[in-house]
């Protein structure tokens, strides 16, 4: 059976946040509930294809260790920001100590920003564009723009087996149009980024809890999980969050069939 495993489920900064003592960074270097680090989850297809990893942040060399993982041959990335893409040097070095070369797939105007970032690690990988989404362990995949705020865009996920099963991964948006919801109608499960329990001010680019909870009443999911969450989450606190909803946990995998519940 298929499952996506959330690797990380922290905003860009993470928690704690290094300079900050609020109740939650606190909490997150004491007991450490909510110590997260930055968003990216892996979804095993247990096929020939093997895993595909959903964004490849700084923190990613800790999360290969922690889910005792020493081999990876390929990362979809949702947009070049650096905590989504932070840790492709560590990963190219993986690829070049295996003697592979990993796959990374994107939209074409990410994998021209990545090249500009990180030139020198061409040699260990192939970019692979897919605009016009691509087949992968069974699940036809295809990527949308969506509005990313003050931080400008994304692309969110889209992954459909047949009629079997569908789910979005959108760790980064906001506001987001008709023709950019779309896609997330009627999922089986929707993966959706929310820094924030409220959130106010100008230099937004994330939805936060309230305004998440109103999108999902329109799209209607039959399950949700919230990630990219910033210490203004605390996840030892009751937000009364709908049926189906849950804020996202490293570790969390979830079971990519409905007759899982």
């Amino acid at each position: 059976m298929d499952v996506l495993t959330f690797f990380g489920t922290g905003d860009s900064m993470g928690v704690p946040r290094a300079y900050c003592d609020c109740g939650v960074c606190t909490e997150a270097r004491t007991t450490g509930v909510n110590r997260r680090l930055r968003s990216s989850a892996l979804l095993d297809t247990g096929t020939a294809e093997g895993s595909l990893l959903l964004d490849c942040g700084p923190n990613w060399g800790l999360q290969m260790e922690r889910a005792g993982l020493r081999d990876l041959r390929h990362v979809l990335i949702t947009h070049a920001h650096y905590d989504h893409i932070g840790g492709l040097p560590e990963y190219a070095d993986l690829c070049r100590w295996l003697g592979i070369r990993g796959k990374v797939y994107a939209a074409a105007e990410v994998v021209d920003r990545i090249r500009a970032i990180f030139p020198w690690i061409d040699r260990n990988l192939d970019y692979i564009a897919v605009d016009e989404g691509f087949s992968f362990g069974g699940w036809e995949i295809r990527l949308w723009k969506v509005t990313h705020g003050a931080n400008g865009f994304s692309f969110a996920l889209r992954f459909d087996r047949g009629e079997e099963y569908s789910f979005v991964y959108c760790p980064d948006s906001i506001g987001l149009n008709e023709q950019e919801k779309a896609p997330m109608r009627g999922l089986d499960l929707l993966v959706l980024g929310t820094s924030f329990y409220k959130e106010e001010g100008a230099g937004r680019s994330v939805y936060d809890v309230t305004e998440a909870l109103e999108l999902l009443r329109e799209v209607k999911p039959s399950r949700t999980v919230f990630t990219h969450l910033s210490h203004g989450i605390d996840l030892l606190e009751d937000y009364a969050l709908s049926s189906g909803v849950r804020f996202a946990q490293a570790g969390l995998s979830i079971a990519l069939s409905r007759d899982s519940g």
